[in-house]
């Protein structure tokens, strides 16, 4: 029987940015059912840092992320952004939702068709009725993200079981006992940073009953456009999420941004989908589609207010909720483990009180 004071369900970049700031104050084991760390959601990330990103209280967590993921203190020794900007063009049926979009946002610069397809060349300047871009969006180094957090977690004598996955989650004598296949910890603190398997694993420990939604977004990696440079192309995308592009490694990564909800799985490309999703951003430009190197899946999940749920659960004692981060899991997690931190060890969260609510799973129940 191993124990710890709290052990973490899911080595995501959530459970393990976590567990690292944790482990600076209490003795924590991650557990992780997969092979390696990081293997769903943040293995399969666009790997991009958007300020204006998600409703209010989202935006007030990249707020704080911003600075950490910059200066990243304990985890790296250099910046873990690099320049990259993001676009976004609209139709003329895309306008609406353009302009209330710039309605709720700091830092934006509205843009001609002429100025966007100077930016993008392969864009239709015929397409584009308007335009905007946020030149602070940046590049987020995940891989180094995610080792940096590890390597201090084990620093602070944090431990990670994987392929240990979660069968059985009891509370027994005011004590969490978890079962894996073969072993059994035991912790008084459990943090629920399963990702798509969070609902799962609450109902396993008969916690609040809180919808999760895994949803599956789909990308391509496709040839650079011949006689182009795209190295230092923006993210570019539709103002309504119809599909976005962003230059990765070379190539040009294409997504449909398709939200289809899915059970929990290792997920994988629907081929309709995929090919809906790139024809959408064929009407953008001016360059066909004429090979997909390689396509990939991952699931975003989302709570059914499409807000985070990060806090304490009411009816279950000890369990601590970290999961429903949908599109937001990288460039939140630095705030959220410090919120989580704070949370469990009684100090100042250093949130307002009414973002910290916002986020507390008692929202949901009755």
């Amino acid at each position: 029987m191993k124990t710890a004071d709290v052990i973490v369900i899911g080595g995501g970049i959530a459970g393990i940015s976590a567990a690292a700031e944790l482990a600076e104050d209490m003795t924590v084991l991650v557990l992780e059912a997969e092979s390696q760390l990081g293997y769903h959601a943040t293995g399969r990330s666009a790997a991009i840092f958007i300020r204006n990103y998600g409703n209010e209280t989202l935006r007030a967590l990249n707020a704080i992320s911003a600075s950490f993921l910059q200066t990243p203190n304990g985890v790296s020794d250099q910046s873990l952004l690099s320049p990259r900007g993001e676009m976004l063009v609209a139709t003329g049926k895309e306008l609406d939702a353009l302009y209330a979009y710039i309605s709720g946002s700091i830092g934006l610069e509205e843009l001609t068709p002429a100025q966007a397809v100077e930016l993008v060349p392969i864009l239709r300047k015929d397409a584009i009725a308007g335009a905007i871009i946020e030149w602070d969006a940046q590049d987020i180094d995940v891989d180094r993200m995610l080792a940096g957090y590890v390597r201090l977690l084990k620093l602070r004598g944090g431990a990670v079981e994987t392929n240990a996955p979660v069968t059985g989650l009891k509370r027994i004598s005011g004590v969490w006992a978890v079962q894996t296949d073969g072993q059994s910890f035991q912790a008084p603190i459990v943090i629920n940073a399963g990702g798509a398997w969070a609902e799962a694993i609450a109902r396993m420990a008969k916690a609040t009953d809180i919808r999760l939604l895994p949803m599956r977004r789909s990308a391509a990696l496709l040839p650079a456009p011949l006689g182009h440079e795209i190295r230092k192309w923006p993210l570019f995308a539709s103002a309504t999420e119809q599909w976005y592009a962003k230059p990765e490694a070379g190539k040009l990564m294409v997504s449909p941004a398709d939200e289809d909800p899915v059970d929990p799985h290792d997920a994988w490309v629907d081929d309709m989908v995929l090919a809906e999703g790139l024809h959408r951003y064929e009407q953008a430009v001016s360059t066909p589609v004429t090979r997909v190197e390689t396509s990939w899946a991952g699931l975003r999940t989302f709570s059914t207010d499409r807000t985070p749920v990060v806090g304490f659960d009411p009816t279950a004692e000890g369990f601590y909720w970290l999961a429903g981060q949908g599109g937001y899991g990288v460039q939140t997690a630095p705030a959220l483990a410090r919120l989580t931190a704070a949370l469990i060890c009684n100090s100042n969260p250093g949130l307002q009180p009414d973002i910290v609510q916002a986020l507390d799973p008692g929202r949901f129940n009755p």
